[in-house]
């Protein structure tokens, strides 16, 4: 497990505002554990699982699916922050009840996304991984409660933050006593109506090189359509992602939300075989 070591001096380079999650050695990566699961080790490691907990049965499906495509973590929705008001907004604390079902059902450990302060603990009881989405990167009351909740983290991007900023978020997290984050590309918004986001792959090496962190990126947000998320995996691993986090949903023309971005569990097991190919080809690129 890393240990964090607050810098004596003042640095006047951009890296002094993010001190703890500047990289400073060329050799410096840090490895955070999630049950069996690593990000940073090497080999890509694969989250995920419907966009939302819409039911036991459809949870439950979707987890046996994942563990048998050879993903390493179930994702799944228990509190979703949604635009409008009248979408589905999760089932809370059952959603998180049926996700721990799932993990004893497959032994996947499970992330799951907190919104807002007060909810971290009752998010802590039940995930291996709590989850900071892309809407709440900047809300820092939420990134220290996080930081004290002994839980790693998975913090998101912002949709219209900068690379600098995330880190700064990040910050918020290592601050507070936690060093187990990995960071999430998930998509920057941009002018082009056909996709839901732009998937900023040159984040990906930026990343790498500015900070220690593990790194992983979202094809599924990253552009919203289901028919692209292969590719864009792939893409994601050669560019040197340290793995991806995937909506996958067993009948994703009947899901509750994001359906046009879910792939079915076939189309999953395709990606996990791909990626591990592509990472293994590039890993002695990333590891020089």
């Amino acid at each position: 497990m890393s240990t964090i070591t607050v810098p004596t001096t003042t640095q006047t380079k951009p890296s002094g505002l993010y001190r703890l999650a500047a990289r400073r050695d060329p050799e410096q990566r840090t490895i955070v554990r999630v049950g069996e699961a690593t990000f940073g080790g090497g080999e890509p490691t694969i989250i995920a699982g419907p966009c939302a907990v819409e039911n036991r049965e459809q949870t439950l499906a979707s987890a046996l699916a994942v563990r048998a495509a050879g993903g390493q973590l179930l994702r799944g929705g228990a509190f979703k922050p949604r635009t409008s008001p009248y979408s589905f907004q999760g089932l809370g604390e059952e959603g998180l009840a049926i996700l721990a079902e799932a993990r004893e059902l497959t032994g996947l450990p499970i992330v799951t996304e907190a919104l807002e302060p007060d909810q971290i603990p009752i998010v802590a009881r039940y995930a291996d991984m709590i989850q900071i989405g892309a809407r709440n990167m900047a809300n820092f009351p939420l990134l220290r409660r996080a930081g004290q909740s002994g839980r790693p983290i998975l913090l998101k991007r912002g949709m219209s933050a900068t690379v600098e900023e995330w880190l700064m978020a990040a910050e918020y997290i290592l601050a507070e006593g936690n060093p187990n984050v990995v960071l999430c590309e998930r998509g920057i918004r941009s002018f082009d109506p056909l996709l839901r986001f732009t998937l900023d792959l040159n984040a990906v090496p930026l990343v790498r090189e500015l900070s220690h962190l593990p790194i992983i990126v979202d094809p599924s947000h990253g552009t919203g359509r289901r028919s692209l998320v292969r590719q864009m995996s792939i893409a994601a691993i050669a560019a040197g992602s340290d793995g991806l986090i995937i909506e996958m949903h067993p009948d994703r023309d009947a899901a509750l939300c994001d359906g046009d971005q879910s792939i079915t569990p076939e189309e999953l097991t395709e990606i996990v075989t791909a990626t591990r190919v592509v990472g293994a080809a590039l890993s002695p690129v990333w590891a020089a």
